[in-house]
């Protein structure tokens, strides 16, 4: 089908930050000079490599996957998720899940309105803070407050709406939530409020979830840092000099900060799963077309899905539960078979084979490489078989994935490129201005390699039930101080962090990522799994007995809102 030599490499590029990255973003969108760098640019970004290749199948304008073949499984349904918790180390850490903040309520321990007070409370202090968090960049005092009100009647009563009713969650600034405006990271967009929920916010509040406001992330979701001169980047709240990762920077900030269990993030290109793994979370990107994607921002059509970033598998696996299914708004859900948490109540991975292609998962930092060993013999000594595996022409997927993300971002956002170009930030134009440059061909020649890797993966899992790598090539990198406000350009880096996730947003298969264990600076390392279509309950099952092999540890900042 294809050469199989292990092709991604690792490219030492310049970074341009302050004065070089306004130089830089200048020289290039004058008429005068653009011709002399956009050549090296279309260079480095591989698009000139794209323009040579030889590609036969016909394109693929979205990763929709067929149910055919498929086991019809019992629908899931919370009562699936009232399992014994697998068998934690006694010294772990552990974030207060969703069932603490249900079982605090039924007891009456604390109510809604209580922890709806420690909430606000929280959110402002975290952003009163030296560095601020900047998890949440919006949030309405009454409206928490009414809906923590509405929610501790109907326990008084004796009939909550599930077992999210009063718990605390995070909506990304991407995708519609009452009261407030979708300003998707920007200084321009949102200039009003929301007229409605996005279906996935409208499920979750269908089941009580308490909305607590709008979280932070990189701007129109194009970089994977969280870096934002809008709104103050989002802080790592195991370490607030480094970065979150993004794009969904403040959901990942949020619940990795307590401010919330469980958060709401969108992934186009690794956005739930890089934020996730650099904050010590799960979280899970759903097979194209799970997830209404109704009421968000028209981002990328053809790679984006919603999903949940928890502190467990299992309130990942709750808010998935609640959020999935099909969606009349939205034609890319109406194929998908039901909803399933099969097999995610045991303990062990016995059965499942998880297929590894070693000169990708060890293309990583030593330390990142070391610690995804480890997971692995551990997932090993709980059942699961390792198998070699061989995945072909990477290069040819993360080249066809960056077409295909940033000219759909520079389409769905062209109506305001002629009044708010320089709103954006330098680092946005720097990568709009890549993608001016593509054209039809290299849009369409994208879609055609799409369908070649949609078969590679395919292929790959023919014979495994999860292909397993790093989540990202290094742990959260620090903040340089030239980085801010303005923010920068670090090719080098953002590779070296997008190493594993972008497939399977090109190819629409599901992927996780869960906490494998933290590098010599305590900052924790994220363990990928990429499952066949529609398998989200096997990744899931993966995720959930990981928690048992894992220590984790406190982030140093956090906010306990269950306490006394």
């Amino acid at each position: 089908m294809s050469d199989q030599a292990y092709d991604l490499k690792s490219i030492k590029l310049p970074r341009f930050a302050g004065f070089a990255l306004r130089l830089f973003v200048g020289l290039v969108e004058s008429p005068a000079t653009r011709w002399l760098l956009i050549g090296p640019l279309l260079d480095q970004g591989g698009i000139t490599r794209l323009r040579s290749l030889q590609v036969e199948e016909a394109p693929t304008l979205l990763p929709l996957h067929p149910v055919n073949g498929q086991v019809r499984r019992k629908p899931a349904t919370l009562r699936d998720l009232a399992i014994k918790p697998v068998q934690k180390k006694t010294t772990s850490f552990s974030f207060p899940s969703i069932s603490d903040y249900a079982k605090a309520y039924k007891k009456k321990t604390i109510t809604p309105v209580e922890v709806a007070e420690r909430v606000i409370q929280a959110i402002e202090a975290s952003n009163a803070a030296r560095p601020a968090l900047r998890a949440m960049i919006a949030w309405d005092v009454d409206d928490i407050r009414k809906q923590a009100r509405a929610s501790a009647q109907r326990y008084k009563a004796g009939r909550p709406l599930s077992l999210l009713d009063g718990v605390p969650v995070a909506v990304k600034d991407e995708m519609d939530a009452l009261p407030y405006p979708t300003r998707v990271g920007t200084r321009f967009l949102g200039e009003s409020p929301a007229r409605q929920d996005a279906t996935v916010v409208a499920r979750l509040r269908t089941a009580g979830a308490l909305i607590i406001g709008k979280a932070n992330m990189h701007e129109i979701g194009i970089g994977v840092t969280g870096q934002n001169p809008h709104n103050g980047t989002a802080r790592n709240p195991y370490d607030p000099g480094h970065y979150t990762g993004g794009s969904s920077s403040g959901p990942a900030a949020a619940a990795a900060s307590g401010l919330c269990p469980a958060a709401v993030g969108a992934d186009g290109g690794g956005s739930i799963r890089i934020p996730s793994a650099f904050c010590g979370l799960v979280g899970l990107k759903p097979t194209f077309g799970r997830l209404s994607t109704f009421g968000g921002a028209p981002l990328t059509w053809s790679n984006d899905q919603y999903g949940p970033l928890a502190g467990s598998a299992t309130d990942a696996a709750i808010l998935y539960t609640l959020m999935a299914g099909p969606d009349p708004r939205d034609p890319n859900t109406l194929g998908q078979p039901p909803v399933s948490l099969d097999g995610f109540g045991r303990t062990d991975l016995k059965g499942l084979t998880l297929g590894i292609y070693r000169p990708w998962f060890e293309h990583a930092a030593p330390e990142v490489v070391a610690v995804c060993k480890q997971m692995l013999t551990a997932l090993q000594g709980r059942g699961a078989k390792v198998k070699e595996i061989t995945i072909p022409e990477l290069d040819a997927a993360r080249i066809g994935h960056l077409v295909t993300i940033t000219s759909e971002m520079l389409t769905g956002l062209s109506a305001y490129a002629k009044k708010h170009w320089k709103d954006y930030s330098l680092e946005v134009r720097t990568n709009l201005d890549l993608a001016l440059a593509f054209n039809s061909q290299d849009y369409l020649k994208a879609l055609r390699i799409r369908t070649r890797t949609m078969a590679i993966f395919a292929e790959a899992l023919a014979e495994v039930d999860a292909i397993v790598t790093p989540t990202t090539g290094c742990t959260a990198p620090p903040i340089p101080k030239d980085a801010l406000p303005a923010g920068e350009s670090d090719l080098t880096t953002l590779l070296e962090i997008m190493r594993f996730a972008p497939p399977a947003n090109f190819t629409g298969l599901p992927a996780i990522t869960f906490p494998a264990g933290y590098d010599s600076h305590g900052l924790p390392v994220g363990f990928q799994a990429i499952g066949g279509p529609w398998q989200e309950h096997v990744l899931l099952r993966i995720a959930h007995v990981a928690e048992g092999l894992v220590e984790r540890k406190a982030p140093k900042v956090f906010y306990r809102l269950l306490t006394e």
